[in-house]
Protein backbone atom coordinates (compact mmCIF):
# COMPACT_ATOMS: atom_id res chain seq x y z
CA UNK A 1 0.00 0.00 0.00
CA UNK A 2 1.50 3.57 -0.87
CA UNK A 3 2.32 5.60 2.00
CA UNK A 4 -0.60 7.85 0.72
CA UNK A 5 -3.02 5.45 0.89
CA UNK A 6 -1.61 4.24 4.46
CA UNK A 7 -2.43 8.50 5.32
CA UNK A 8 -5.63 8.68 4.00
CA UNK A 9 -6.73 5.12 5.37
CA UNK A 10 -6.19 5.92 8.91
CA UNK A 11 -7.51 9.34 8.60
CA UNK A 12 -10.69 8.00 7.18
CA UNK A 13 -10.62 5.10 9.90
CA UNK A 14 -10.45 7.57 12.54
CA UNK A 15 -13.36 9.70 11.06
CA UNK A 16 -15.55 6.76 10.93
CA UNK A 17 -14.62 5.66 14.26
CA UNK A 18 -16.18 9.14 15.63
CA UNK A 19 -18.73 9.41 12.80
CA UNK A 20 -22.71 9.43 14.60
CA UNK A 21 -25.91 8.73 12.52
CA UNK A 22 -27.78 11.47 14.18
CA UNK A 23 -25.38 14.58 14.81
CA UNK A 24 -22.09 16.22 14.03
CA UNK A 25 -19.29 15.96 16.19
CA UNK A 26 -16.07 18.46 16.30
CA UNK A 27 -12.61 17.40 16.24
CA UNK A 28 -9.39 18.81 16.25
CA UNK A 29 -7.02 19.11 13.38
CA UNK A 30 -3.96 19.03 15.35
CA UNK A 31 -5.50 16.30 17.95
CA UNK A 32 -5.74 14.27 14.34
CA UNK A 33 -2.51 14.65 13.22
CA UNK A 34 -0.71 13.71 16.76
CA UNK A 35 -2.51 9.90 16.77
CA UNK A 36 -0.93 9.61 13.29
CA UNK A 37 2.08 9.97 14.15
CA UNK A 38 1.70 8.36 17.09
CA UNK A 39 1.27 5.45 15.02
CA UNK A 40 3.17 5.90 12.04
CA UNK A 41 6.88 5.05 13.26
CA UNK A 42 8.30 6.80 9.53
CA UNK A 43 5.60 9.49 9.71
CA UNK A 44 8.20 12.55 9.55
CA UNK A 45 10.32 10.25 6.71
CA UNK A 46 7.32 9.59 4.48
CA UNK A 47 6.64 13.78 4.80
CA UNK A 48 3.55 13.03 6.79
CA UNK A 49 1.94 15.94 7.17
CA UNK A 50 1.60 16.62 3.48
CA UNK A 51 0.30 13.42 3.09
CA UNK A 52 -2.28 14.41 6.34
CA UNK A 53 -2.82 17.77 4.51
CA UNK A 54 -4.35 16.08 0.96
CA UNK A 55 -6.29 13.56 2.83
CA UNK A 56 -8.20 15.89 5.10
CA UNK A 57 -8.54 18.20 1.84
CA UNK A 58 -10.38 14.88 0.03
CA UNK A 59 -12.58 13.99 3.19
CA UNK A 60 -13.60 18.31 3.02
CA UNK A 61 -14.42 17.80 -0.50
CA UNK A 62 -16.52 14.46 0.01
CA UNK A 63 -18.40 16.52 2.64
CA UNK A 64 -16.91 14.09 5.89
CA UNK A 65 -15.22 16.65 7.43
CA UNK A 66 -16.83 20.98 7.40
CA UNK A 67 -13.87 23.76 8.74
CA UNK A 68 -14.99 25.59 11.55
CA UNK A 69 -14.90 29.52 9.54
CA UNK A 70 -13.46 30.99 13.22
CA UNK A 71 -10.10 31.85 12.27
CA UNK A 72 -7.93 29.39 14.01
CA UNK A 73 -5.68 27.30 12.20
CA UNK A 74 -3.29 24.68 13.27
CA UNK A 75 -0.28 26.10 12.50
CA UNK A 76 1.28 24.49 10.06
CA UNK A 77 2.10 25.22 6.12
CA UNK A 78 0.10 24.77 4.23
CA UNK A 79 -2.17 25.46 7.09
CA UNK A 80 -5.35 23.79 7.76
CA UNK A 81 -8.50 24.61 9.88
CA UNK A 82 -7.71 24.31 13.58
CA UNK A 83 -11.32 22.53 14.03
CA UNK A 84 -13.78 20.54 12.09
CA UNK A 85 -17.14 18.96 12.09
CA UNK A 86 -17.49 15.28 11.34
CA UNK A 87 -20.66 15.09 9.25
CA UNK A 88 -23.29 12.76 10.11
CA UNK A 89 -22.55 9.41 9.19
CA UNK A 90 -24.16 8.39 6.07
CA UNK A 91 -26.21 4.32 6.43
CA UNK A 92 -26.73 2.40 3.54
CA UNK A 93 -30.71 1.62 3.40
CA UNK A 94 -31.50 -0.88 6.05
CA UNK A 95 -35.14 -1.24 5.83
CA UNK A 96 -36.48 -3.61 3.34
CA UNK A 97 -38.41 -1.48 1.51
CA UNK A 98 -41.58 -4.11 0.81
CA UNK A 99 -42.27 -4.00 4.56
CA UNK A 100 -42.45 -0.18 4.49
CA UNK A 101 -44.71 -0.69 1.67
CA UNK A 102 -47.09 -2.89 4.07
CA UNK A 103 -46.96 -0.15 6.44
CA UNK A 104 -47.52 2.78 4.13
CA UNK A 105 -51.61 2.56 4.78
CA UNK A 106 -50.31 4.43 8.19
CA UNK A 107 -47.20 6.14 7.75
CA UNK A 108 -45.56 8.61 5.32
CA UNK A 109 -42.31 7.57 4.84
CA UNK A 110 -40.58 10.37 3.04
CA UNK A 111 -38.37 11.81 5.31
CA UNK A 112 -36.89 8.27 6.21
CA UNK A 113 -36.34 8.25 2.34
CA UNK A 114 -34.48 11.77 2.57
CA UNK A 115 -32.78 10.84 5.74
CA UNK A 116 -31.82 7.25 5.18
CA UNK A 117 -29.40 8.02 8.67
CA UNK A 118 -32.42 7.05 10.97
CA UNK A 119 -33.43 4.50 8.65
CA UNK A 120 -32.16 2.51 12.45
CA UNK A 121 -33.08 -0.85 13.84
CA UNK A 122 -34.20 1.29 16.63
CA UNK A 123 -36.42 3.38 14.56
CA UNK A 124 -38.24 0.07 12.59
CA UNK A 125 -38.82 -1.07 16.12
CA UNK A 126 -40.81 2.09 17.32
CA UNK A 127 -42.68 2.45 14.34
CA UNK A 128 -43.63 -1.22 14.56
CA UNK A 129 -44.89 -0.33 18.16
CA UNK A 130 -46.58 2.55 17.30
CA UNK A 131 -48.00 1.01 13.87
CA UNK A 132 -49.68 -1.85 15.99
CA UNK A 133 -51.24 0.84 18.47
CA UNK A 134 -53.00 2.65 15.35
CA UNK A 135 -54.24 -0.65 14.09
CA UNK A 136 -56.19 -0.58 17.49
CA UNK A 137 -56.78 2.94 18.39
CA UNK A 138 -60.43 2.88 18.01
CA UNK A 139 -60.64 0.70 21.04
CA UNK A 140 -58.15 3.06 23.15
CA UNK A 141 -58.56 5.74 25.61
CA UNK A 142 -56.90 8.91 25.68
CA UNK A 143 -53.66 8.77 28.45
CA UNK A 144 -50.79 11.00 29.05
CA UNK A 145 -47.54 11.42 27.23
CA UNK A 146 -45.36 9.38 29.63
CA UNK A 147 -47.54 6.70 29.95
CA UNK A 148 -48.39 6.24 26.36
CA UNK A 149 -44.30 6.86 25.65
CA UNK A 150 -43.85 4.22 28.57
CA UNK A 151 -45.73 2.09 26.51
CA UNK A 152 -44.70 2.47 23.35
CA UNK A 153 -41.49 3.22 23.87
CA UNK A 154 -40.21 1.66 26.43
CA UNK A 155 -39.53 4.89 28.60
CA UNK A 156 -42.14 7.64 30.71
CA UNK A 157 -39.82 10.31 29.34
CA UNK A 158 -38.91 9.06 25.95
CA UNK A 159 -40.70 11.70 24.07
CA UNK A 160 -39.67 14.47 26.81
CA UNK A 161 -36.19 14.17 28.29
CA UNK A 162 -34.39 15.14 25.04
CA UNK A 163 -30.63 14.97 26.91
CA UNK A 164 -31.64 11.55 27.85
CA UNK A 165 -33.11 10.30 24.84
CA UNK A 166 -32.12 12.24 21.94
CA UNK A 167 -33.78 10.19 19.51
CA UNK A 168 -36.86 11.25 21.22
CA UNK A 169 -36.70 14.49 19.89
CA UNK A 170 -38.49 14.75 17.21
CA UNK A 171 -39.82 11.35 16.40
CA UNK A 172 -43.59 12.31 15.84
CA UNK A 173 -42.19 15.08 13.25
CA UNK A 174 -40.22 12.30 11.86
CA UNK A 175 -42.91 9.76 11.54
CA UNK A 176 -45.59 11.91 10.57
CA UNK A 177 -47.68 10.84 13.67
CA UNK A 178 -49.13 13.28 15.80
CA UNK A 179 -50.01 13.39 19.96
CA UNK A 180 -53.84 13.11 18.82
CA UNK A 181 -53.42 9.59 16.73
CA UNK A 182 -51.72 8.03 19.28
CA UNK A 183 -54.57 9.54 21.89
CA UNK A 184 -52.24 11.16 24.03
CA UNK A 185 -52.24 14.66 25.91
CA UNK A 186 -49.40 16.47 27.56
CA UNK A 187 -51.16 17.16 31.41
CA UNK A 188 -50.73 20.83 32.94
CA UNK A 189 -48.76 20.65 35.98
CA UNK A 190 -51.05 21.03 39.01
CA UNK A 191 -50.08 24.92 40.54
CA UNK A 192 -50.78 26.27 44.15
CA UNK A 193 -53.81 28.79 44.45
CA UNK A 194 -55.77 30.59 46.38
CA UNK A 195 -59.74 31.13 46.34
CA UNK A 196 -61.08 34.41 48.08
CA UNK A 197 -62.83 33.48 50.85
CA UNK A 198 -66.92 33.75 50.51
CA UNK A 199 -66.40 33.43 46.48
CA UNK A 200 -66.86 30.03 44.46
CA UNK A 201 -65.32 28.42 41.48
CA UNK A 202 -67.98 29.78 38.79
CA UNK A 203 -67.51 33.72 40.45
CA UNK A 204 -63.94 33.55 39.14
CA UNK A 205 -63.30 36.77 36.67
CA UNK A 206 -60.35 38.15 37.33
CA UNK A 207 -57.00 35.91 38.31
CA UNK A 208 -53.76 37.59 39.80
CA UNK A 209 -50.67 35.25 38.57
CA UNK A 210 -47.67 35.61 41.02
CA UNK A 211 -43.77 34.43 40.51
CA UNK A 212 -42.52 34.16 44.01
CA UNK A 213 -43.55 32.67 47.11
CA UNK A 214 -43.75 35.45 49.55
CA UNK A 215 -45.59 37.33 47.64
CA UNK A 216 -48.56 35.12 46.59
CA UNK A 217 -48.81 34.63 51.10
CA UNK A 218 -48.24 38.44 50.86
CA UNK A 219 -51.34 38.55 48.31
CA UNK A 220 -53.35 36.57 49.85
CA UNK A 221 -53.14 38.75 52.95
CA UNK A 222 -54.08 41.82 51.47
CA UNK A 223 -57.06 40.03 49.24
CA UNK A 224 -58.61 39.09 52.34
CA UNK A 225 -58.24 42.58 53.62
CA UNK A 226 -59.85 44.07 50.68
CA UNK A 227 -56.31 45.98 49.75
CA UNK A 228 -54.98 43.71 47.40
CA UNK A 229 -54.85 45.71 43.42
CA UNK A 230 -57.45 44.66 40.89
CA UNK A 231 -59.53 42.66 43.38
CA UNK A 232 -58.81 39.10 41.85
CA UNK A 233 -61.14 36.41 42.90
CA UNK A 234 -58.49 33.76 42.59
CA UNK A 235 -54.42 34.44 42.68
CA UNK A 236 -51.59 31.83 41.26
CA UNK A 237 -48.84 31.16 42.59
CA UNK A 238 -46.65 31.20 39.48
CA UNK A 239 -43.82 29.28 40.99
CA UNK A 240 -41.04 31.29 38.54
CA UNK A 241 -40.38 29.75 35.06
CA UNK A 242 -42.96 26.36 36.08
CA UNK A 243 -46.21 28.56 35.71
CA UNK A 244 -45.36 28.37 31.49
CA UNK A 245 -45.81 24.30 31.67
CA UNK A 246 -48.88 24.69 34.36
CA UNK A 247 -50.80 27.11 33.06
CA UNK A 248 -52.59 24.93 30.77
CA UNK A 249 -54.00 23.32 33.93
CA UNK A 250 -55.82 26.30 34.29
CA UNK A 251 -58.63 25.05 32.08
CA UNK A 252 -59.10 21.54 33.17
CA UNK A 253 -59.93 23.01 36.87
CA UNK A 254 -62.15 25.71 35.91
CA UNK A 255 -65.30 26.48 33.66
CA UNK A 256 -64.69 27.58 29.88
CA UNK A 257 -65.76 30.99 29.93
CA UNK A 258 -63.54 34.72 29.37
CA UNK A 259 -61.28 35.66 32.33
CA UNK A 260 -58.66 38.45 33.03
CA UNK A 261 -55.49 37.68 34.00
CA UNK A 262 -52.76 39.87 35.84
CA UNK A 263 -49.34 38.51 35.83
CA UNK A 264 -46.88 39.78 38.53
CA UNK A 265 -43.09 38.67 38.72
CA UNK A 266 -40.02 40.40 39.24
CA UNK A 267 -38.81 43.30 37.15
CA UNK A 268 -35.94 41.76 35.55
CA UNK A 269 -34.73 39.83 32.71
CA UNK A 270 -36.12 36.19 33.96
CA UNK A 271 -39.80 37.76 35.14
CA UNK A 272 -40.37 39.82 31.27
CA UNK A 273 -39.46 36.54 29.44
CA UNK A 274 -42.24 34.30 31.51
CA UNK A 275 -44.63 37.30 31.25
CA UNK A 276 -43.62 37.57 26.90
CA UNK A 277 -43.99 33.67 26.55
CA UNK A 278 -47.66 33.26 28.15
CA UNK A 279 -48.88 36.09 26.26
CA UNK A 280 -47.18 34.81 22.86
CA UNK A 281 -48.21 31.03 24.00
CA UNK A 282 -52.24 31.57 24.87
CA UNK A 283 -52.56 34.30 22.28
CA UNK A 284 -56.96 33.47 23.30
CA UNK A 285 -56.84 34.58 26.60
CA UNK A 286 -56.47 37.99 28.16
CA UNK A 287 -52.85 38.32 29.84
CA UNK A 288 -51.27 41.37 30.64
CA UNK A 289 -49.28 42.96 32.97
CA UNK A 290 -50.47 43.63 36.61
CA UNK A 291 -49.01 47.86 36.02
CA UNK A 292 -50.60 48.51 39.46
CA UNK A 293 -48.12 46.37 41.39
CA UNK A 294 -44.90 47.04 39.28
CA UNK A 295 -45.54 50.44 39.80
CA UNK A 296 -45.48 49.68 43.25
CA UNK A 297 -42.22 47.75 42.90
CA UNK A 298 -40.42 50.49 41.21
CA UNK A 299 -40.62 53.31 43.64
CA UNK A 300 -38.81 51.01 45.47
CA UNK A 301 -35.49 51.21 42.81
CA UNK A 302 -33.05 52.03 45.70
CA UNK A 303 -33.42 48.36 46.93
CA UNK A 304 -32.37 46.77 43.73
CA UNK A 305 -29.96 44.13 43.42
CA UNK A 306 -27.83 42.16 40.40
CA UNK A 307 -29.39 40.09 38.25
CA UNK A 308 -29.31 36.67 39.05
CA UNK A 309 -26.58 34.55 37.29
CA UNK A 310 -26.60 32.87 34.22
CA UNK A 311 -29.61 35.22 32.99
CA UNK A 312 -29.80 35.82 29.19
CA UNK A 313 -30.83 39.46 28.37
CA UNK A 314 -32.86 38.94 26.01
CA UNK A 315 -34.14 42.28 24.02
CA UNK A 316 -37.00 40.79 22.32
CA UNK A 317 -38.55 40.23 25.66
CA UNK A 318 -37.56 43.37 27.36
CA UNK A 319 -39.12 45.49 24.57
CA UNK A 320 -42.17 43.69 24.52
CA UNK A 321 -42.66 44.41 28.08
CA UNK A 322 -41.25 47.73 28.54
CA UNK A 323 -43.71 48.85 25.30
CA UNK A 324 -46.27 48.82 28.48
CA UNK A 325 -45.12 51.73 30.84
CA UNK A 326 -45.36 55.05 30.09
CA UNK A 327 -41.82 57.01 28.93
CA UNK A 328 -41.05 58.26 32.66
CA UNK A 329 -41.76 54.46 33.80
CA UNK A 330 -39.28 52.89 30.82
CA UNK A 331 -36.58 55.70 32.11
CA UNK A 332 -36.19 53.83 35.07
CA UNK A 333 -36.41 50.43 33.80
CA UNK A 334 -34.11 51.08 31.25
CA UNK A 335 -31.83 52.52 34.07
CA UNK A 336 -32.07 48.92 35.90
CA UNK A 337 -31.14 47.48 32.56
CA UNK A 338 -28.09 49.13 31.72
CA UNK A 339 -27.09 48.55 35.11
CA UNK A 340 -28.03 44.72 35.09
CA UNK A 341 -29.82 45.34 37.91
CA UNK A 342 -33.35 43.88 39.24
CA UNK A 343 -36.30 44.71 41.61
CA UNK A 344 -37.32 41.97 43.44
CA UNK A 345 -41.18 40.58 43.84
CA UNK A 346 -40.13 41.03 47.70
CA UNK A 347 -39.93 44.57 47.86
CA UNK A 348 -43.65 44.24 48.53
CA UNK A 349 -44.22 43.01 51.65
CA UNK A 350 -47.38 43.70 54.60
CA UNK A 351 -45.40 46.48 56.16
CA UNK A 352 -43.99 48.41 52.90
CA UNK A 353 -47.72 48.26 51.59
CA UNK A 354 -48.85 50.40 54.25
CA UNK A 355 -47.78 53.46 51.75
CA UNK A 356 -50.50 53.22 50.14
CA UNK A 357 -53.08 52.18 52.03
Amino acid sequence: MSTINIIETRVRGFIADIQHPNQKKKINSNDLELQLRRLLDNYFEMDGYSLFYHAVETLQREGQLIPIQNNQYNGRNPALALYYWVNIKVQENKWDRLEMMKLGDLFDFSFYERHPEWQTKNEWNRIQNVYSFLKSSLEREIVSVEERSLELFGHEKFLLDDDSFPDGKGFLARSGISEAQLKMVNYGEPFVFWLKQGKEIKDIQRVLIVENLSFFHTSIKLLEANQLDYEPELIIYGEGTKIERSFSFFFRMFPAKSYLFYYAGDLDTAGYGIMIRLIEKYPDCCIQPALKIYRKMLEFLEQRNDQKQGQTQNIKYRDSFFQWFTEEEQVLLQQLWQENKRIPQEVLNIETWRRWT
